[in-house]
């Protein structure tokens, strides 16, 4: 077997290898590091992995590209699992409001809040939206994000602007060097117009967004806010079981605020992933548990809020839930495509130490989209998504924060980002 591309002599070469699932409890501390590692990969497959040198049965030819790991830290390329990469317009008018001590109502009649990127959304053209969301995927390809989750949900009633979201990540999902997962969210706010009736909006998802959405083969994922003053846990549970019906994977917005029962209703829906639940309840996480749904945590949206309360990592832990990691990057409450930065949030805030986060944008964050026999670990026959970072290992890629660690960033077997190039 001849190579396309070696990584030799790495430093600190983290694998995340072992069996294609979600890791849980202690089992999210197993990083497989490797240290004098080496990885061979032939066109977009890895082919070897190891320590010291290549076995006799791998070639080398005189075009096989070499890359010299000394010094650095190699990691499976790292999957943002929660996003909402295509919006319009951005909200940093908010922020002078916000120090004035408004609260998220008063922001939202001042124009502001969800409703103002829904209109900006809707007003945006589709190739407006694509290269807003194209620069945003490029950012975090430098950050060394190879595969990234991308939400619709700020049509806000409006299906065309739904549609036109996930078209264009559908887009860039063909263009990029980055992979995208494109998730419905219909259900992410309820319109103005149904607000004295939400239940009619609820069928309108339903009957038409929902079934629509799943004919035509658009995404792969139906996700709700299920939150007090948005979509109750009946209405939730209604809009999961609809898409689960046309064969769309549920995920849910649960417990971002209050405990009203998001975790709960994951597990009894069996979703997928649950995100946020800041406000989960013990119950709610030993179901979660039972059920084995991944808990998307996001460190930066409960620092950018600033509002003193974060997810239960290390509860969630203890009671052998999956966590992921991921940034929530989105124009209100966190406007940050830095994965690196959410990787030190995460231990900081959520008191993960530094196997269990990287464990949570890999591995787990791959189980969350779906993807875990494909992606997510460095092991023979799984795609070439390979990070290598300048630093000489995780602790300190964690500990150093504010900077950009990433070297290079290996996409499907190739070269697609490098470092002051």
């Amino acid at each position: 077997m001849k190579a396309t591309l070696i990584i030799e002599n790495i430093d600190s070469l983290i694998t995340i290898r072992g069996e294609n699932k979600a890791r849980a409890g202690l089992e999210q501390r197993e990083n497989g590091l490797i240290n004098n590692g080496i990885i061979a990969v032939k066109d977009d497959k890895i082919i070897y992995v190891g320590e010291g040198s290549l076995p006799d049965n791998i070639e080398v030819g005189e075009n096989t590209i070499i890359l010299n790991g000394e010094g650095k830290t190699v990691t499976p390329g790292l999957i943002d699992s929660h996003t909402h990469l295509v919006h319009g317009g951005s909200r940093e008018h908010e922020l002078s409001m916000k120090l004035k001590g408004k609260d998220y109502l008063e922001i939202l009649a001042a124009g502001g809040g969800i409703h103002s990127t829904a209109k900006a959304t809707s007003n945006a053209s589709f190739d407006e939206l694509y290269k807003k969301a194209e620069k945003s995927l490029n950012t975090m390809l430098s950050f060394g994000v190879t595969t990234v989750e991308a939400k619709s949900g700020y049509g806000i009633g409006d299906f065309d602007t739904e549609l036109k979201q996930i078209e264009v990540a559908n887009k860039l999902n063909q263009n990029k060097q980055v992979d995208i997962v494109s998730t419905f969210m219909g259900a992410h706010a309820v319109p103005e117009k149904y607000k004295n009736n939400s239940d009619l909006f609820v069928d309108k998802l339903i009957n038409e967004m929902i079934p629509y959405i799943a004919e035509k083969k658009l995404a792969k994922f139906n996700d709700v806010f299920c939150e007090e003053g948005v979509f109750t846990v009946e209405q939730s549970r209604k809009i999961l079981k609809a898409g689960k019906a046309h064969g769309l994977i549920p995920k849910v917005h649960a417990d971002e605020i209050v405990s009203l029962g998001g975790a709960e209703l994951a597990a009894e829906v069996e979703c997928i992933s649950a995100e946020h639940l800041i406000g989960a309840s013990d119950q709610g996480i030993k179901a979660m548990a039972q059920k084995g749904v991944i808990a998307v945590l996001l460190p930066g949206t409960s620092f950018n809020l600033q509002k003193g309360t974060v997810a239960r990592a290390r509860k969630m832990i203890e009671e052998n839930v999956p966590v992921a990691i991921s940034t929530d990057y989105n124009p209100g409450s966190c406007p940050s495509e830095n994965i690196q930065l959410m990787m030190t949030l995460a231990s900081l805030s959520l008191k993960l130490v530094p196997e269990e986060v990287i464990v949570g944008v890999t591995i787990n964050a791959a189980a969350a989209l779906g993807l875990e026999n494909q992606i997510g670990s460095l092991e023979v026959g799984k795609k070439a998504d390979i990070a290598i970072f300048d630093v000489p290992n995780l602790d300190y890629m964690i500990y150093h924060f504010g900077i950009n660690h990433t070297d290079k960033v290996i996409k499907n077997g190739q070269l697609v980002y490098e470092k002051n190039q």
